[in-house]
C-alpha cells in the first residue's frame, strides 16, 4: 500500500510541477480557457502556477506534505470554473474534442482523489527528496 501511495504522490507532484511550469511557458492556454467572468486572467494564471509549482515542492516534504496537499487540493477546487466552462463552450474550443472535454471533468475528480490520500501522513510515507 505504500508503495501505491509513492506513486500517487509521484503522480501528483508531475501533474502540478508540470503544469506549474506549463503557466509560464504557454500562458496564453490557460488565458484562454478562463471564464469571462473572471478578471485579472494573466495576473490568475501566473499566480495559480506559482502555487502548483509550491504545492508540488510542499508535498516532497513529509513535514509540509499534508499541508501542501491541502492547498493543491483547495487550487484544484479553485480552477474548476474553467475546466466547466471549456466542457460548456466546446466551440469555444474546436481543438478539442467533446469528449475529452468530458473527460477532463473526471479526470479532475480522480486527481482531487489522488492529491487526497497519497498526502495523508496516515502511510507514514518519508520524503522523496
Amino acid at each position: 500500500m505504500v508503495r501505491w501511495q509513492l506513486v500517487g504522490l509521484a503522480f501528483v507532484f508531475l501533474w502540478f510541477m508540470i503544469g506549474g511550469i506549463t503557466h509560464f511557458t504557454n500562458p496564453d492556454f490557460f488565458v484562454n480557457i478562463m471564464p469571462p467572468y473572471i478578471g485579472w486572467h494573466l495576473e490568475i494564471v501566473y499566480v495559480s502556477g506559482a502555487l502548483e509549482i509550491l504545492g508540488a515542492l510542499g508535498i516532497v516534504v513529509a513535514a509540509t506534505r499534508k499541508l501542501a496537499g491541502n492547498g493543491l487540493v483547495l487550487l484544484t477546487v479553485a480552477v474548476t470554473p474553467a475546466n466547466i466552462h471549456m466542457w460548456l463552450h466546446p466551440e469555444r474550443f474546436p481543438e478539442i474534442s467533446e469528449m475529452a472535454l468530458s473527460i477532463r471533468l473526471v479526470v479532475q475528480v480522480l486527481l482531487l482523489l489522488c492529491i487526497w490520500w497519497s498526502t495523508r501522513p496516515k502511510n507514514n510515507i518519508s520524503s522523496i527528496s
